[in-house]
């Protein structure tokens, strides 16, 4: 009896590993993929093989996986002064965009703002700061140091000023202001358009 038993389930063992093999991998003539029961050479298909699974190597983390998590919801200047950096060191115009408010525009100003962002992204950043003129101070650091501006008191925070190189090839700084917003017990960045 035990016998028997043993011997039906070897035969289910090697029906389920059949099984797994039953399925081909191909690309047809015309170069799609296909996966069939047959053989691809019935199909006129050219066999694909599986990529290797090595568990002994480990996967090396792609160079945006490197880069900080967004802040999602900046509670001082500094936070998102740090986070309009941390867009600008990755190159990303919809982390940037993800940093604005953008309750009252319609479809065509939404637009040119995430192309001009797109644009601002292209240039070398110089600093990131407050505006010359508010009345917390001017103070602001180059885009390459880790000291920030003083986090002004509420009423304060009026305009965040990313300054990049200009694009028409002068070497002068293009200076871009954003305002300054909370809302929700955020800071948010609005275009001034």
């Amino acid at each position: 009896m035990l016998r028997s038993l043993l011997l039906l389930l070897l035969f289910c063992l090697s029906l389920g590993a059949r099984a797994q093999d039953g399925i081909h991998r191909c690309v047809g003539p015309e170069g799609t993929p296909l996966f069939t029961d047959q053989p691809c050479a019935a199909l006129q298909a050219t066999p694909v093989a599986p990529p290797p699974h090595t568990e002994a190597a480990p996967m090396e983390a792609p160079a945006a996986a490197a880069a900080p998590p967004p802040v999602l919801c900046a509670g001082t200047v500094s936070e998102l002064r740090q986070s309009v950096l941390d867009a600008f060191a990755t190159r990303d115009p919809n982390r940037l965009a993800g940093l604005m408010l953008w309750g009252g525009y319609g479809r065509e100003g939404v637009v040119a703002d995430i192309r001009s962002l797109g644009g601002l992204m292209q240039r070398p950043l110089l600093s990131v700061g407050r505006a010359q003129g508010d009345d917390a101070g001017s103070e602001e650091s180059p885009a390459g140091t880790d000291s920030a501006p003083p986090t002004p008191a509420a009423g304060d925070e009026r305009q965040l000023v990313v300054r990049t190189v200009a694009n028409d090839g002068s070497g002068q700084a293009h200076e871009t202001r954003f305002d300054v917003v909370r809302r929700s017990g955020c800071l948010w960045l609005r275009g001034r358009g």
